[in-house]
């Protein structure tokens, strides 16, 4: 079927949107691991490009959870989508300006609501995936803070006796592992919700008869998402991997497994968290392990204010063009 110059254009803008979040979001998966200085920044993005990719094609559980889960599809149009885009864009942008990482799974899902409301009121939006988005907030802020502390906990217990020098030989070889399991959850999660959006667009345009995730939108997403990271991500990196605290490879190791397992558990039940609440949860539990002033807590602040503006700025930006839109279209 032949897409329309709207269709088109909406479809830009999520791969716009795809492109950012590898700016602000899919540099999460090496931040750690650049900043102890294991892997070099080219190395570290090559394994996360290819592990993203994986955890991308390892399900559709999260994509189908944005794509037919937070609003419903047969009360919304291709705009609706191109609204929450335009709003993603714009913020996602701004805070990576400044280099702080955004969450742009509550950006997606709030610029989704704020353009559904302006669509089609409040009866458009849907309890079920609702439900999943408030356990992923859950699941990013408690268990990626648990998991990193108690991993760390752990590691202390059993390696308190060796040498600084044996931990650092040890966890430098390990943190290559876990950095690849961060990146491979990170696509199994996040990776998947601009697939969901994209193939949405494809659903409302007529272009598919039901919600089906095609393989090929799977690769144009995930490559998209690559490059973002290579253009742009060492910012957030920067933030992350410097700022938030000091890190040495078994820190590193046990912030990145804290938060892999997390993200992993949740992508089975099709649970859309942020990845970046999870990854930077992690690392102040692992910070707080050595004292609590370990962590910078004023670059949290930084960071906690970029999560908490997300959800009202992208709404309000794509229920202002959801509504031009559909006054200028009228």
């Amino acid at each position: 079927m032949e897409l329309s110059l709207a269709v088109l254009v909406v479809l830009a803008l999520v791969l716009a949107a795809e492109f950012v979040n590898g700016w602000t979001d899919a540099p999460n998966a090496i931040a750690t691991v650049v900043s102890t200085r294991v892997l070099s920044p080219t190395r570290a993005l090559l394994l996360a490009s290819v592990l993203n990719v994986l955890g991308t094609m390892s399900g559709t559980a999260v994509a189908a959870t944005i794509g037919k889960g937070i609003i419903r599809p047969d009360a919304v149009n291709v705009y609706t989508v191109g609204a929450a885009m335009v709003g993603i864009v714009f913020w996602s942008t701004l805070a990576w300006y400044y280099g702080l990482p955004t969450s742009e799974s509550h950006a997606l899902i709030a610029g989704l609501t704020g353009a559904g409301l302006a669509t089609a009121g409040p009866q458009v939006l849907l309890w079920a995936g609702w439900k999943k988005v408030l356990i992923g907030l859950l699941f990013s802020t408690f268990l990626g803070f648990l998991g990193g502390l108690c991993i760390m906990a752990f590691i202390y217990r059993c390696w308190a006796r060796a040498s600084p020098a044996t931990v650092r030989r040890l966890f430098g070889k390990l943190q290559v592992l876990s950095a690849a399991f961060m990146a491979f959850s990170h696509g199994s999660n996040d990776g998947q919700k601009f697939i969901g959006a994209f193939t949405l667009v494809l659903l409302l345009s007529g272009a598919i008869p039901t919600f089906h995730v095609e393989l090929w939108v799977v690769l144009l997403c995930a490559a998209l998402m690559g490059i973002g990271t290579a253009v742009g991500g060492w910012r957030i990196v920067k933030t992350m991997g410097l700022r938030l605290t000091k890190l040495e490879p078994v820190h590193g190791f046990a912030a990145e497994t804290g938060a892999a397992l997390t993200i992993v558990l949740a992508s089975q039940f099709g649970i859309p968290l942020s990845t970046t609440h999870t990854i930077n949860t992690s690392i102040m539990g692992v910070g707080a392990t050595r004292r609590f002033s370990a962590v910078r807590w004023g670059v949290s602040r930084n960071i906690v204010l970029a999560w908490v503006l997300t959800f009202p700025v992208c709404g309000l930006i794509a229920w202002l063009v959801a509504t031009l839109t559909r006054t200028f279209l009228s």
